[in-house]
């Protein structure tokens, strides 16, 4: 198809109407933007969460002790098998996440396990551990 018979005529405008800016141009498709906020809530509502678990004194006990083997083996490294509860940013609640690495250290000051990857753990989001010394069940 050629369009040699239009393509170099003058932009028709009109002689009662001004130009419109590009602003209100693009305003025109505002109210499409407004459906995918929507469509974006509806989602977001629909998002389960799950509540943190507390961990009773038997759990913690076991959660210490273990921590504690692996302060005392960390020089080898011990792959760990952690889940832990990661809070949702938009949300009441969060989800369990299971992270598997080697164990490099504990950082006291800021209460976080740390893996050889540089990966950290808050300690008090931690619902259980077990790693390759022994299992924490």
């Amino acid at each position: 198809m050629s369009y040699d018979d239009i393509i170099h005529m003058k932009h028709p405008t009109s002689p009662h109407h001004p130009r419109m800016s590009m602003n209100n141009r693009a305003a025109q498709f505002a109210p499409f933007a407004a459906l995918k906020t929507h469509v974006d809530k509806i989602s977001e509502a629909g998002r389960l969460t799950t509540q943190k678990r507390i961990l009773d004194e038997d759990q913690r006990q076991i959660l210490n002790r273990v921590l504690s083997d692996l302060l005392i083996h960390k020089k080898e490294y011990p792959f760990i098998t952690v889940d832990y509860f990661v809070e949702d940013e938009y949300k009441e609640g969060g989800s369990y996440m299971t992270v598997r690495g080697q164990f490099k250290d504990i950082d006291e000051i800021n209460k976080r396990v740390i893996l050889l990857d540089k990966t950290t753990i808050p300690i008090d989001d931690i619902y259980h551990i077990s790693n390759s010394l022994c299992k924490a069940d």
